[in-house]
């Protein structure tokens, strides 16, 4: 019985320990075997049981699952009388993961048994047996460990008789067949694990034969142009962070995420605003403006008078034209930015016209942007209005360019 608990033990090693090299001989190969074997011998042939046999083989892999083969066994019981048993027989046997370092088999076998007593004479008669078993290899080598338990019936006497026998031993493939180990790509593992066969020479690779990923960003390796990323970043297909805006400032810390290719921009990865007005330095037409002063959305102070170019009237008329309003919502934002700055709404005429009606519709037409900046959100209490008419020329009235300039809409910051 010891002998089978050492194959039950060893099973449970092969099983934990499965490795990279075969353990039954490959499609195609023969092999030998021996092994000796624990007897329990049927209580009717009153012989002992024991260590008191062994079994010799000869095979052939004759297909991807199954081998056949040839045995002959020997035991002797101690008993009244003593006997030798023989037995000559054919098994076929159903492999089962026979490329890899553990395989279990079944198996069943038909024979001729033979017993021998001591004096009396010998009795001959059909043998038919069944069973289980394993095979492991032994240190990567073509020699394997075998264990086996098989359930024999022999018709030798009147009764049908019927033993187990818990066998151990070694198998020895021979001849031509499949390779025990094969590494088709050369990486260092057998084909058989290999769930990447094609790895480039001289990669290196994990156990299952797929190029090392280290910083396990879904990028091998030997393509990871930036092999440390930290876990979690998402990454092109450089294995670098991702730079959606290509500003230089991977996404993850970018606190700018949509600025414009060619953008010089901060560590943050937000477009440089030199003077910190607010505005960005592309868009910044006054570069230079003092520390904490009121910018519109060019970037130019807010000062003075603040001529509202762009805001332009029907002939004669104070209703806007088309594009006016786009200028007054960049104005409403600045004012907005500003809430504590209070302006005068002041609005001027060339020279054309008696200086009568020329004050009357430069007071329309400053009410009209007076009543714009009110209605989208701009405090009534901040502005005032007036119509200065033609009497604050900025240009010449004897000319169609000057008076195009004297004609405009301004606000007047009022200082407190």
């Amino acid at each position: 019985m010891r002998v089978f608990i050492c194959a039950i033990a060893a099973s449970i090693v092969a099983l934990a320990s499965a490795g990279d090299a075969y353990a039954d001989a490959q499609e195609g190969e023969r092999y030998f075997t021996v092994m000796g074997s624990y007897i329990d011998d049927d209580k009717d042939r009153n012989v002992d049981d024991g260590i008191n046999g062994g079994q010799f083989g000869f095979g052939w892999a004759f297909n991807k699952y199954l081998n056949v083969e040839a045995l002959y066994m020997a035991g002797r019981g101690n008993g009244s009388p003593d006997e030798a048993h023989t037995g000559i027989g054919v098994d076929l046997q159903a492999v089962f993961r026979r490329d890899q370092r553990f395989s279990p088999y079944v198996f069943g076998g038909i024979g001729t048994f033979k017993i021998d007593p001591d004096g009396q004479s010998d009795s001959e008669d059909t043998m038919l047996s069944g069973g289980l078993g394993f095979y492991l290899d032994l240190f990567s080598t073509n020699m394997s460990l075998r264990g086996e338990w098989r359930n024999r019936t022999d018709k030798v006497r009147p009764t049908s008789l019927t033993d187990n026998l818990f066998s151990l031993g070694l198998q020895l493939p021979f001849g031509d067949g499949g390779p025990k180990w094969v590494d088709s790509d050369g990486d260092g593992v057998s084909d058989s694990l290999d769930r990447c066969p094609n790895t480039p020479a001289g990669t290196a690779v994990d156990s299952y034969g797929c190029e090392l990923d280290s910083d396990g960003d879904g990028v091998k390796d030997s393509m990871d142009q930036c092999p440390n990323t930290p876990a979690g970043v998402r990454v092109d297909s450089n294995g670098c962070p991702m730079d959606s805006d290509g500003d230089g400032v991977p996404d993850g810390t970018d606190k700018c995420p949509n600025t414009p290719r060619g953008a010089e921009v901060d560590a943050d990865g937000c477009e440089l605003d030199s003077d910190g007005d607010g505005v960005v330095d592309r868009l910044d037409e006054c570069p230079d403006t003092p520390q904490g002063a009121p910018v519109d959305n060019r970037g130019c102070e807010v000062e003075g008078e603040y001529v509202l170019e762009g805001v332009n009237f029907e002939s004669n008329s104070d209703r806007l034209l088309a594009g006016a309003t786009n200028v007054l919502d960049d104005v409403v934002v600045t004012l907005k930015r500003y809430p504590d700055i209070r302006f005068e709404v002041a609005g001027h005429t060339d020279s054309d016209g008696s200086a009568e009606y020329n004050e009357s519709l430069s007071a329309r037409r400053a009410q009209t942007v007076h009543d714009y900046l009110a209605a989208n959100g701009i405090d009534v209490s901040r502005m005032t209005v007036r119509g200065y008419g033609e009497v604050q020329p900025i240009a010449d009235n004897s000319t169609s360019a000057g008076k195009a300039q004297n004609r405009r809409v301004a606000l007047n910051v009022v200082e407190d």
